[in-house]
């Protein structure tokens, strides 16, 4: 028998904080990024997913917008700590979460994604899931959307 866990993605404001730090010192000092790093964008926000259970099975995204906007979500391969490491744009997973909301889309019309990519994008969270207590993401807001008219979850499959 199986149950379902319901995980909402989290804003990790430390985490962004930090990453908006790294790009302000290197514009500061004229400096360039490291050859691969990945800067994170002013449109852009640390998420992070933390698991209660390890072995799941991806079954639904749940995303709502509030309005207009596009949301794209990519994830993290590696347990990253930019106190330590910088992010680097090989630890980025493909493929990422596109979610939207036309202007034409009344709010009672479901958000739209690509939805292979999306499922495919669950599973793999899923699969990391079993080696991972927390996963990291990284939150991009587009034409309208932002952290505060986004609502975001993931639902797995538990076996008991």
């Amino acid at each position: 028998m199986s149950t379902e866990l319901k995980l909402p993605f989290r804003p990790d404001n430390q985490l962004t904080e930090v990453m908006r730090l790294r790009v302000q010192s290197l514009q500061q000092r004229g400096q360039k990024r490291q050859d691969g790093e990945r800067l994170l964008l002013p449109n852009e926000a640390v998420y992070r997913l933390d698991f209660s259970k390890q072995s799941l099975g991806f079954s639904e995204w749940r995303v709502e917008l509030a309005q207009v906007g596009r949301l794209t979500i990519t994830a993290t391969s590696q347990l990253w700590t930019p106190d330590l490491t910088n992010l680097m744009t090989r630890q980025l997973l493909e493929p990422a979460g596109v979610f939207w909301r036309a202007q034409s889309n009344a709010s009672d019309v479901p958000i739209q994604c690509y939805e292979a990519d999306a499922h495919e994008f669950g599973e793999r969270i899923a699969e990391l899931a079993k080696v991972r207590k927390v996963m990291y993401f990284l939150f991009a807001f587009a034409e309208g959307c932002s952290p505060e008219t986004v609502d975001c979850s993931i639902t797995f499959t538990v076996d008991s």
